[in-house]
């Protein structure tokens, strides 16, 4: 009984301990452009749709809108009634 005890103690920690997937978006610019080939990758980086597709040329690479871009709150400026 006791090493049923042990061996579960044993599965949960290599459970607990596997390796966890990072985010693959950058969220501080609204498109990326996925890389395909061995070690695919998303490149999070532009500006626009078209600067990515520019880049992207000859490449086995797409462009796809960043789901987890966060646009900036802009200024707001406070009107003033004298």
């Amino acid at each position: 009984m006791r090493g049923a005890r042990l061996a579960l103690v044993a599965i949960g920690l290599l459970i607990a301990g596997a390796s966890a997937h990072a985010q693959t978006y950058d969220p501080s610019y609204p498109v990326c452009m996925q890389i395909y080939g061995q070690v695919g990758y998303f490149d999070c980086r532009y500006a626009s749709l078209e600067q990515c597709r520019f880049l992207a040329v000859g490449r086995s690479a797409a462009c796809v809108v960043n789901p987890y871009f966060t646009r900036k709150p802009s200024p707001r400026r406070s009107r003033r009634v004298d």
